[in-house]
């Protein structure tokens, strides 16, 4: 005999509308990325003109072949990644040492330092003192200037806390107490490896973060040999200046328009792909850690 549990009329109902609403979300989002990556491999006339749905027509790799030509895209690959590796792994260090102390019941003083913690994710002195800080501090125009001022996430670090706090029971670190552990021991060999779910999920974070950042280096670096891939994307994109790093100086105005076109598409998918490649080794660790870190408070 079967075990299932019979469904009842409004079961079914809220299943199909959630289904639906579900897929409508998915087509929403889905359609626009679809898009950029038809036009990136199509014809940029029929960019322009707006022919383009689903799928690419006139296929032509020509704006691919600008965008690997240029020698600042390869500039802003490089520092990119170079501030999303060191500044993710500056990240999760300052946030999960931070986080330890903060789970542990015996901390002193544990409720006073959440309340300056907390307080300080309402309340900032402002883009101004920031700039005068980070440019007194020595650090204007250099890569420190992008990685210590968003060293630490309060956010992430509370996610992080109350992951330790729900998951690790104090009699694990009575045990390892008892054999002669210490609090640094106990949080390399204890702590570290059971967090690895809501470190992954932070590792996604602030990687994401950082990859996407531009307006910082906008204010804090002059040197465009520092730049990073978003701040070229932004004059690409926004300040329309393909036609000025990408394009030859004999072509006419109008190929030049067209071939701006399908640069800018081109750009959208070079940028994207590396950071949206690293979700998928990363999202079996993501609904756990999520939900172990965020519901308990």
């Amino acid at each position: 005999m079967s075990n299932k549990i019979k469904e009842s009329k409004g079961d079914r109902l809220f299943l199909i509308v959630t289904y639906s609403l579900i897929g409508m979300l998915v087509l929403i989002i889905l359609y626009p990325l679809i898009h950029v990556v038809s036009a990136s491999f199509s014809d940029p006339k029929l960019v322009v003109t707006g022919k383009i749905g689903l799928f690419p027509k006139g296929f032509n790799l020509e704006a691919y072949r600008r965008v690997f030509m240029n020698e600042e895209i390869w500039i802003g690959y490089r520092n990119t990644i170079l501030y999303t590796v060191i500044g993710t792994v500056v990240n999760i260090a300052l946030t999960m040492m931070g986080a330890y102390p903060l789970a542990r019941k015996n901390f002193p003083w544990r409720r006073g330092f959440m309340v300056f913690f907390t307080i300080t994710m309402f309340f900032s002195g402002g883009i101004i003192p920031m700039y005068l800080l980070v440019k007194n501090l020595g650090l204007y125009n250099s890569m420190w200037a992008l990685i210590l001022p968003t060293a630490i996430n309060v956010y992430n670090m509370i996610v992080a806390r109350t992951f330790i706090e729900s998951t690790i029971d104090e009699q694990i670190y009575e045990s390892a107490y008892m054999d002669g552990c210490s609090n640094i021991r106990a949080f390399f060999s204890i702590v570290l490896p059971l967090s690895a779910p809501i470190i992954a999920v932070l590792v996604l974070f602030y990687a994401v973060y950082h990859w996407n950042s531009y307006f910082e280096a906008m204010i804090y670096l002059k040197d465009r040999s520092f730049y990073p891939l978003q701040l070229f994307l932004r004059e690409i994109l926004v300040m329309n200046q393909s036609d000025n790093v990408m394009m030859d100086s004999i072509e006419t105005d109008s190929s030049k328009f067209l071939v701006a076109e399908g640069v800018k598409y081109a750009v959208i998918i070079v940028s994207s792909v590396p950071i949206l490649m690293l979700y998928p080794f990363l999202q079996k660790f993501f609904v756990k850690g999520m939900m172990i870190g965020a519901l308990k408070g």
